[in-house]
């Protein structure tokens, strides 16, 4: 009789008969485990309890109290609404049902059915929840599954591709619903404690635009309905501080299907925040000692074949036959920066050479991948890179995370940090490897940083260190980073004079500051929740005449403050109206004038927080806000403590 070791959590090894499922590995292990077991986490993958071990691995056993519970408990609900759509609507096809981070989505097609139908499905769904079914799971020869699925082109699909290999596939039961899937689920339907269907949307199938459309719903599940409701004011307030919706309201930004999908047009007040968020950038890297570069939005592939990125991004590139020779736009700086190092010859002196650049690339993202300023066709990086010796490594990371934590210290932004390791496949000896990882890690203990090792998720070229942002829906975007990379700098046959008069590689250091301004964009937009601080906002001041007598004041007092973003709101309206659209605006301040001001030559002022001060003096407002200004404070202080 063979066997097999299942190594647990703790390290500790436990031999096991061949073929043994998780759940007799937690019966093996206790009872009591045995009894609550839900699913299990083999080598990172979440599996059904009844999964066979058929060769040594690494094991966590699944119970109601594991984080991965949660994700179990969504996947049966993805059934709950399956079931319940097929109820009420017996043509409807499915197609894939997996859960996500808040809920699960489930794709469908064969019905027409649009948000106005989710509170019928969602009603149906409760029933089956109450009905509380088994769900069983069954195994089913291919050919029974093949027949099962004849009139379902997406089923078959998954059978001739992750099943493919596969003598008998599992199907799981609950009453008359059945579904082909490699679960894992919680026992009954009833286990689903609050239900509830979010939105409707489009989708292709495999993601893939030239597939089939198909419909995609979104629902999420609780074990409690207290936890739904927790959830469900959450993202109740998260919509009120959506991007798109404060991008909207706001006049920052919008994205038209008639100049194309993920191109978004900034608008005059969106380009304002973006020009103070370039010149703050670039202020910082200047007093870093990086020089300013430029690279064209197009290069011949050429160029990306020798750097690597032709092979592992053609199929997102945008290319371009000109001549009859191969064009596409740039889906990074880098091998643009790395040509303009190449062109020059360097002496070990020379380096660090620091580069930057607010470079615009083109990613052609899935359509259905689309979202805002989250994920677009089109965006701009800070982009900056680094030529160094290996001897120089620590201290340029060191003080390029020094310049990271500023500028997040900066916008008083919350993050995470993730140290990436080498991953299976990579370029570079151990040596360097091992040497790289250890600077990077040196880096982040030195500042005391909190943050969690991806082992294996580095670059193919190199160590990296990734800070991310939480939105307002609880989705973490990719922002800052510091990477690695040894593979470049051989591509292209980087060199430069030692000490000892021999060529040496350089190491070249991948660094942005925001990420992408798009992205950066949309993480501040619902961050401030679009009352920008006085230093970035599009509008600083905003003067209300009380009457079109007052007119001609404002605008000496618009003169006055020149060196402010200053408006007149000239509209015949009343002051209260006036007042109320400058809130709703969120402009900063407000300078209420009129015949009193006038005749005393000062200003009321009224801020967004609506304190408000009767005779101000117009030079100690400005002198206030040259200050408020220069030190990039995130609130309006004028009337504070007043």
């Amino acid at each position: 009789m063979s066997t097999v070791t299942v190594t647990l959590p703790d390290g500790t090894p436990l031999e096991v008969e061949r073929g043994s499922t998780v759940e007799d590995v937690a019966y093996e292990i206790g009872p009591g485990l045995g009894d609550d077991t839900v699913a299990g986490v083999v080598d990172g993958d979440l599996v059904d309890k009844h999964a066979p071990l058929t060769a040594d691995v690494e094991l966590e056993i699944v119970t109601e109290s594991s984080d991965e519970y949660l994700d179990v408990l969504r996947h049966s609900a993805a059934h709950v609404f399956a079931q319940a759509l097929q109820r009420l609507y017996s043509d409807a096809k499915l197609t894939i049902g997996p859960w996500t981070d808040n809920g699960f989505y489930y794709d469908i097609t064969g019905v027409d059915i649009d948000e106005d139908d989710l509170e019928a499905i969602e009603a149906e769904a409760e029933e089956i929840i109450e009905e509380d079914l088994d769900i069983e799971r069954e195994l089913v020869d291919r050919d029974d599954a093949f027949e099962r699925y004849e009139d379902n082109q997406f089923k078959q699909d998954i059978l001739e591709t992750e099943a493919a290999d596969d003598e008998e596939v599992s199907f799981y039961t609950q009453g008359e619903f059945e579904d082909l899937c490699q679960g894992p689920h919680v026992e009954s339907t009833g286990e689903i404690g609050g239900f509830a269907l979010l939105e409707i949307s489009a989708a292709f199938w495999r993601g893939e635009e030239e597939n089939e459309t198909l419909t995609r719903v979104y629902g999420t599940a609780f074990p409690t309905e207290d936890a739904l409701a927790e959830f469900l004011e959450q993202r109740r307030k998260a919509e009120e501080r959506d991007h798109r919706k404060i991008g909207q309201e706001m006049d920052l930004f919008s994205i038209d299907e008639t100049t194309g999908p993920g191109l978004p047009l900034y608008e005059p007040n969106g380009k304002k925040i973006l020009n103070e968020l370039s010149d703050y950038v670039a202020g910082l890297n200047r007093d870093a000692g990086y020089d300013e570069v430029e690279t064209p939005h197009v290069f011949r592939t050429e160029l990306w074949k020798k750097s690597g990125h032709y092979e592992n991004y053609v199929d997102d590139m945008f290319l371009l036959d000109v001549n009859d020779e191969e064009y596409g736009l740039k889906p990074m700086n880098c091998p643009g920066h790395a040509t303009i190092f190449e062109q020059n010859s360097w002496s070990y002196r020379d380096l660090p050479v620091r580069y930057f650049e607010d470079g615009k690339v083109y990613r052609k993202e899935q359509r259905g991948e689309l979202s805002g300023l989250s994920r677009t066709w089109a965006f701009t990086i800070d982009d900056g890179h680094l030529f160094v010796r290996p001897d120089q490594i620590e201290e340029e990371v060191l003080a390029t995370v020094d310049i990271i934590l500023d500028t997040l210290d900066t916008f008083n932004l919350d993050y995470t940090v993730q140290f990436a390791t080498r991953p299976e496949k990579s370029v570079g000896g151990d040596e360097i490897w091992e040497k790289a990882e250890s600077q990077l890690e040196s880096v982040l203990e030195e500042q005391d940083i909190d943050y969690v090792v991806e082992e294996g998720d580095g670059a193919f070229y190199g160590p990296k260190i990734d800070f991310a942002f939480e939105d307002a829906l609880g989705r973490h975007w990719d922002g800052p980073t510091v990477q690695l990379d040894f593979n470049m700098p051989e591509r292209f046959d980087l060199s430069y004079t030692g000490e000892d008069n021999e060529e040496h590689r350089p190491v070249m250091i991948h660094r942005a500051l925001y990420g992408s301004y798009e992205r950066f964009f949309m993480v501040l937009t619902e961050h401030y929740n679009g009352k920008f601080p006085p230093w970035l906002a599009p509008e600083q001041i905003r003067l209300l005449p009380v009457s079109d007598d007052n007119i001609a004041y404002c605008e000496e007092i618009q003169d006055e403050l020149d060196d402010f973003r200053v408006t007149i709101e000239d509209r015949s309206w009343t002051v209260g109206k006036k007042i109320q659209q400058a809130h709703d605006d969120r402009v900063p301040y407000m300078c209420v004038i009129g015949d009193n001001e006038e005749e005393a030559g000062t200003i009321s002022v009224r801020d967004r927080k609506e304190r408000e001060e009767k005779d101000i003096d117009i030079a100690e407002f400005r002198d206030h806000l040259e200050t408020e200004v220069e030190q990039q404070r995130t609130a309006v202080t004028f009337l504070a403590g007043r």
